[in-house]
């Protein structure tokens, strides 16, 4: 069982929280006791004010200045526990046994046995030198008539009361401090792994074929992971090219042979129960079945760019117009410049420029091109004015080394090699009658 979460955010979460509680608990205790010195420094401070005054009583012979102790009295807060003691070579005093004077009363006050009731009382009220939990501060003075001891307490309580009202305040410090920082962490997370998250993004367009290498402007952290990232994106490209020109040529060198044969097979008398027709027709289908996987994908290459169609359609246009510059063919090209078709460039120039010789040669005087967005594909259509195909023909002109019109140049193969690389790209190639009056040849890819 892990006991560390699985992602970095977690971690850096879980540290943060566990660095952050233990920094604010040895704050605490270090502060706690900070604040235990102060308020202990506090009392001691008072304390000593009060024996400063009990020291002013003590005469130089030891002695003990009744009138003076009358004057000064016991703590104002006697009642709660507070008191002094002096001992002294003449016996001791304490603060229960000096008491303020009665002030006088009205001529018919109360009588002399209830003064002496509430002296009484006084003199019977709890010494503090006898209570336990009593914070005690002492003074001795030499004198001639020998050593007096002064000594004042406080209750305990009180320490505890005066700490507990200093430390309550810290504790909802510490509070919103512990508050902030986690608020703080979790923004720091959510900025420091921002780049993570336009990393995850770029790799999605890389994927979708929206761009070709992952940006370079990354953090310094980073810069590393992305150059190993586009140098195997690089790699790749070249291991798809390399594959792609084996296949070129595999293509080159089987499929004109067997396209001869095949035309040969179909003389009379050269195969009479079709058995060689249908062993090349298998032959033909297993190569066009490898090599279009082959074509189609390659372990680890990026995703099909996304290409332009405006752009890839002008510059063949440009091309054709000048190879076939004595027919005076006029080619009007209708295409949004924003539209893309996700396919490998080099397959989109040789279906267009298929499409498009074969549009110039049968043209008479006019060809549009025109492409609109169907869906999540593109739909781009030839139209031409030229004498066109029937039903039949169309069916044919689709047959792999099959041409109709044996007075011109070539084998027959470019547009089976056009639909093969449409539907290899997950579209399709569909041929018609064009509302000019020729071919209508619509090309089917993915947007």
């Amino acid at each position: 069982m892990k006991i560390l979460p699985q992602s970095i955010r977690g971690r850096l979460l879980l540290a943060a929280l566990v660095f952050t509680t233990a920094a604010l608990l040895f704050a605490s205790l270090s502060i706690g006791q900070v604040l235990d010195r102060f308020v202990r420094r506090g009392l001691n401070e008072r304390l000593d004010a009060q024996i400063a005054l009990l020291v002013r009583s003590v005469r130089p012979d030891g002695a003990i200045d009744r009138a003076m102790l009358e004057e000064i009295g016991p703590f104002t807060q006697h009642d709660r526990g507070w008191g002094w003691r002096i001992d002294s070579p003449g016996g001791t005093l304490n603060s229960q046994t000096i008491v303020p004077p009665e002030p006088p009363g009205p001529p018919d006050g109360p009588p002399a046995p209830e003064r002496e009731r509430r002296m009484r009382e006084r003199r019977e009220r709890p010494r503090s030198e006898g209570l336990p939990g009593h914070y005690m501060r002492s003074y001795t003075r030499a004198t001639s008539g020998g050593p007096v001891t002064i000594t004042v307490a406080a209750p305990r309580a009180v320490v505890d009361r005066m700490r507990r009202a200093a430390v309550a305040p810290l504790l909802w410090s510490l509070g919103a401090l512990g508050a902030f920082l986690l608020a703080a962490t979790l923004l720091q997370l959510r900025i420091g792994l921002r780049p993570l998250a336009r990393l995850k993004a770029s790799l999605g367009d890389v994927r979708a074929g929206r761009q070709a290498r992952v940006p370079d402007d990354q953090p310094a952290e980073l810069r590393e992971v992305v150059a190993e990232l586009n140098g195997l994106l690089d790699e790749n490209e070249a291991a798809l090219a390399r594959a792609r020109g084996h296949v070129a040529n595999l293509a080159h060198s089987l499929k004109t042979p067997l396209a001869t044969l095949n035309l040969r097979l179909g003389e009379a008398g050269r195969d009479p129960d079709g058995t060689l027709g249908d062993l090349v027709a298998q032959i033909d289908r297993g190569i066009r079945h490898h090599l279009g996987r082959a074509r189609a994908a390659s372990p680890g290459a990026p995703g099909q760019p996304q290409v332009p169609l405006a752009s890839a359609v002008a510059g063949l246009v440009t091309a054709l117009g000048r190879i076939h510059m004595e027919r005076g063919i006029a080619a009007e090209v209708t295409i949004d410049p924003a539209l893309t078709a996700k396919c490998d460039p080099q397959d989109l120039d040789e279906m267009l420029g298929n499409l498009l010789d074969n549009a110039w040669k049968w043209a008479c005087a006019r060809i549009t091109v025109s492409a609109e967005a169907a869906g999540p594909q593109v739909r781009l259509t030839i139209d031409d004015d030229g004498p066109g195909l029937d039903a039949p023909a169309i069916e044919q002109a689709l047959v792999p080394g099959l041409r109709l019109d044996e007075r011109g140049d070539g084998h027959g193969f470019g547009l089976p090699i056009a639909r093969e690389l449409a539907e290899l790209h997950g579209g399709g190639l569909t041929l018609g009658r064009s509302p000019l009056g020729g071919l209508r040849v619509v090309l089917v890819l993915a947007g």
